[in-house]
C-alpha cells in the first residue's frame, strides 16, 4: 500500500446551511486559507490625541487667568502716597465756661412730684424748669429713680425746646420699669443748649 495520497478534490460550493438549534458550530475546513493578520486598532492613538489635546486647552486656561488677575492687581494698585508735608490734626476750640453773671443749670431745673403709678408700679418725676439764661434754650433733664438703700432701679428723661428767657415749663420725666414702693427721684444730669426762639 503506496504513502502517496491523491490530491483532494477541488472544494465545491455548497449552499448555507444553518446548522440546528443547539448544534456545534461547525469548524473551519482543514484546506481553507487562514486567516488575515488582525487590523490594529486605532484607539491607543485617539487617547494620546485626546490627552494630549485636554493638556494644551488646560495650559491656555491656566495662561490666560495668569494674565487677567496680573491685570486685576495693576487696576488695583493703591495710588502713589501724596509728598504733602504732615500737618498736626485739628483740634476744636474747647466750649467757652459759663460766665458768672450765667447761673448755674442746675438751678433751673426742681423737681416738683415724684410719683409711682400703683397699678405698673412704673416710677415718674414732674420737673419744672425755669430758664435763668438770657438767651432762648432746650433743655435735656434725666433722671434716676433709687430705692430705699440709694439704689438705681430705673432711668427717665424729660426735654424742653426754645425755652425764652425767663420762662418756665413743666415736664414728666417718666421711668421705665417697675420699682419698689417708696422709691425716690434725684435729677442726674442736665443740658441747656443755646436755641432758635419757637416763635
Amino acid at each position: 500500500m503506496s504513502d502517496n495520497f491523491p490530491p483532494p478534490p477541488p472544494e465545491q460550493p455548497q449552499p448555507e446551511h444553518l446548522p440546528p438549534a443547539g448544534a456545534h458550530p461547525a469548524r473551519p475546513s482543514p484546506w481553507a486559507a487562514p486567516p488575515g493578520p488582525p487590523q490594529k486598532q486605532r484607539t491607543g492613538l485617539i487617547v494620546t490625541l485626546a490627552v494630549g489635546g485636554g493638556l494644551v486647552v488646560a495650559g491656555a486656561v491656566v495662561a490666560l487667568v495668569h494674565s487677567a488677575m496680573d491685570s486685576v492687581e495693576d487696576s488695583i494698585a493703591l495710588p502713589p502716597r501724596s509728598e504733602a508735608p504732615y500737618s498736626e490734626p485739628y483740634e476744636e476750640e474747647p466750649a467757652p465756661e459759663p460766665t458768672a453773671t450765667e447761673p448755674d443749670v442746675r438751678e433751673d431745673v426742681t423737681i416738683i412730684g415724684c410719683t409711682r403709678d400703683p397699678g405698673i408700679g412704673w416710677q415718674s418725676a414732674k420737673v419744672k424748669v425755669v430758664n435763668g439764661s438770657s438767651t432762648t434754650a432746650s433743655y435735656t433733664i434725666m433722671m434716676e429713680f433709687l430705692d430705699k438703700e440709694g439704689v438705681k432701679v430705673a432711668e427717665g428723661g424729660a426735654g424742653v425746646v426754645a425755652l425764652e428767657p425767663g420762662g418756665s415749663a413743666v415736664r414728666k420725666a417718666q421711668g421705665v420699669g417697675e420699682v419698689p414702693p417708696g422709691t425716690t427721684c434725684r435729677i442726674s444730669d442736665i443740658w441747656r443748649t443755646p436755641s432758635e426762639s419757637a416763635g
